[in-house]
């Protein structure tokens, strides 16, 4: 409990109470993809995902410059003055006029790439809206006050709209453009939707008073990271289509191997986003016994899961392409072996990023550090694209995130050591190697007998998983036998 200006205690928001609505949220996106991709695949093709991945990495390049880094600079400050309503009210409304202003400003020059464009222009067109979007998104608000449950319900809603909406409306190539407005128009409609949730929160400002622009030099050194970051994370596709010429198919290619890398990782992610805020109000408060004990709490469970998933989209990835995706997508296999290890390398990376390098005010410092891995990755494209085409783009930004992570180690060497890190690592590598192995094995057993089927592969996720846990039992890995003898005290009170 903790006392706030008024005078009144309120309860600190549970962080389990907050990674289960996480969960639960992440659960359904990780399930979307099943629903929607094995169709949307066959009906797009190669080409039309390929160029729906191409056109949306444009705009992305103006949504985080309309953006400039309010989202996370925003959480952190909200996070730190929570406590005072007063204070609380004036942030809101000085960082949200502030994104307002650049998100016009980006609207200007987007206009202009849409009268330059001869062959995307209405593509760009209908991505007017995601840009529009960065204007009315405040989930920085309440992922500042930790306040998930109203992120989650928004979120789900949105997903629930946008699946019916598709399968309504999405038949034929030629929806390619329909598809892209639709995905555009709920990203938007979603975002404004958070503004009625706002009202028990904040009041209304007092115009005279707010000083937007008071924030912008603080907002820069949170936007220099991310639009770094960008680089290997979107510039990827954007080059691939200048490399590519008139052959798109590479940009689907990638589109899909990256998202399957992306759905195994929020587990991950949103984890570290729900320990962020927590992190900043502690920081804030200056309990650093208490950041470093939850810190090595944060990376035992990180690499608890990051370790199988890694190995395991490597283990499933040649039987579960093929009936997922299509024929049409083989090249996909070779490019997810490629991808996996960005599930451990940029957990890991997010994890000290989000709970200690910024919330401890050194976004100046780890910027530096995605500034150097942007360079790498753009070099590295550059020499590698050319020649092996998406395979390139992925080895690239496999380098340039380990590159990343290395330095945030160095970074947080206060809060991390080495030591630590091998002492939660070691007992998994060994669970994950001998879990990839049995996944494989079992895999190609089974598609001779079965053919390629969900059954092959829901089956190799079911015994990896139960291989994984039963060989940390047997190196007695502490945080499962914590969890074992947790449940064990549960059932000797019932």
């Amino acid at each position: 409990m903790n006392k706030n200006k008024s005078g009144r205690t309120h309860r600190m928001p549970s962080i389990r109470k907050n990674y289960t609505y996480n969960l639960i949220y992440q659960v359904m996106t990780l399930l979307t993809p099943f629903i929607t991709t094995p169709y949307l695949s066959r009906v797009l093709g190669p080409d039309g995902t390929g160029i729906q991945s191409y056109t949306n990495s444009v705009v992305q390049y103006f949504a985080i410059a309309a953006a400039l880094g309010t989202a996370s600079y925003g959480q952190r400050e909200i996070a730190m003055h929570r406590d005072d309503r007063e204070a609380l009210n004036h942030l809101f409304w000085e960082i949200e006029l502030l994104c307002a202003g650049t998100t016009a400003v980006c609207l200007v020059f987007w206009l202009g790439v849409i009268g330059c464009s001869k062959e995307y222009a209405p593509y760009y067109a209908a991505l007017s809206m995601t840009l529009i979007a960065v204007a009315f998104d405040i989930s920085w608000f309440f992922g500042g006050l930790e306040e998930y449950g109203l992120i989650v319900l928004r979120n789900m809603a949105v997903k629930c709209v946008g699946i019916v909406l598709l399968f309504l409306f999405i038949r034929t190539k030629n929806d390619l453009l329909l598809y892209v407005a639709l995905t555009a128009a709920t990203g938007l409609l979603g975002n404004i939707s958070m503004w009625g949730y706002l009202k028990p929160f904040v009041g209304k400002p007092d115009i005279r008073q707010l000083k937007p622009l008071s924030h912008l030099k603080e907002t820069l050194v949170y936007f220099i990271p991310t639009i770094a970051t960008s680089v290997y994370t979107i510039l990827d596709k954007t080059m691939l289509g200048w490399f590519t010429d008139g052959d798109k198919s590479q940009n689907g290619y990638y589109e899909y191997a990256t998202g399957f890398v992306n759905m195994s990782k929020i587990l991950i992610m949103s984890f570290n986003a729900v320990m962020s805020a927590r992190m900043s109000y502690l920081f804030g408060a200056g309990k650093l016994d208490e950041v470093r004990e939850r810190l090595r709490g944060s990376l035992d469970f990180v690499l608890l899961l990051a370790i199988p998933i890694t190995l395991g989209l490597s283990g499933i990835a040649a039987g579960f392409v093929p009936w997922f995706l299509g024929d049409a997508y083989l090249p996909v296999i070779p490019l997810m072996y490629v991808c996996a290890p960005l599930v451990l390398v940029v957990g890991l990376s997010d994890c000290l990023g989000s709970q200690i390098l910024t919330p401890a005010g050194l976004r100046a410092q780890s910027g530096r550090a995605i500034v150097g891995g942007a360079v790498v990755n753009f070099i590295l494209n550059l020499i590698l694209i050319p020649k092996f085409q998406s395979y390139g783009a992925a080895a690239a930004s496999v380098a340039a995130e380990c590159f990343i992570t290395l330095l945030y180690l160095r970074l947080g060497k206060g809060f991390v050591t080495l030591p630590l890190l091998w002492k939660c690592i070691w007992r998994r590598l060994i669970a994950g190697v001998c879990m990839f192995i049995s996944v494989a094995v079992l895999g190609r057993t089974l598609v001779k007998l079965w053919g390629y089927s969900p059954a092959v592969t829901f089956l190799q996720i079911g015994v990896g998983a139960v291989v994984y846990g039963m060989i940390l039992l047997v190196l007695r890995d502490p945080f499962i036998w914590k969890q074992v003898e947790r449940i064990i005290k549960k059932q000797e009170h019932v």
